[in-house]
C-alpha cells in the first residue's frame, strides 16, 4: 500500500520555517496545543522537529551549552536554525513518501507523527499515528478476538 493513503497534505498542517523566532515557535505551539511540530526551511526541506524538550533546553542552556535565563521578549533575536533539532533525544526523522507501511508502523511506535518527504527531500506532509494504528486495526486484527 503507498503511504500516501495515510498522508495529511503540508497545506493542511502546522510547521515552522528555520528562520522564525523562538517566541514565534512557542506562540505557534501553544495555538495549536502541540508538543512538537515539523521545521522546515525556506526552501520547503524538513529540516527536523522541534519539540518542547528542544525549547526549554535551549532557553535553559542557549546556544552552545552556556546557561542563559532570557525573558521571553528576550527570544525574538533567537532563531530555530540555532537548535540542534537533529540531537538523539529529539529526533523525528522524515521518511520518504516511497516507504513501506511496515516502515510507516516502526517509526509511529516512537513517533506522534511522521513528516514525509519527496524525493529532493521537500517536505509534503505528514502521518499520524493514529492512521497508522487505524490501519492496522481494520486490516490486520482479528474482531473476534475483541468480543
Amino acid at each position: 500500500m503507498n503511504i500516501a493513503f495515510f498522508l495529511i497534505p503540508k497545506a493542511e498542517t502546522a510547521f515552522l520555517y528555520d528562520d522564525y523566532t523562538v517566541r514565534q515557535a512557542l506562540e505557534k505551539m501553544h495555538h495549536h496545543g502541540y508538543s512538537a511540530i515539523p521545521v522546515l526551511n525556506r526552501e520547503g526541506e524538513y529540516v527536523g522537529t522541534l519539540s518542547e524538550g528542544d525549547l526549554l533546553w535551549f532557553i535553559v542552556k542557549g546556544e552552545g551549552g552556556e546557561p542563559h535565563t532570557k525573558a521571553i521578549e528576550l527570544l525574538e533575536k533567537d532563531y530555530i536554525r540555532d537548535i540542534d533539532l537533529n540531537k538523539e533525544y529529539s529526533s523525528n526523522p522524515a521518511v520518504n513518501i516511497m516507504a513501506s507501511i511496515d516502515e510507516l508502523l516502526m517509526r509511529a511506535m516512537n513517533q506522534n507523527f511522521i513528516p514525509i518527504v519527496d524525493d529532493r527531500g521537500m517536505y509534503i506532509g505528514i502521518v499520524t499515528r493514529r492512521s497508522v494504528i487505524k490501519y492496522f486495526y481494520d486490516n490486520t486484527m482479528d474482531k473476534k478476538l475483541l468480543e
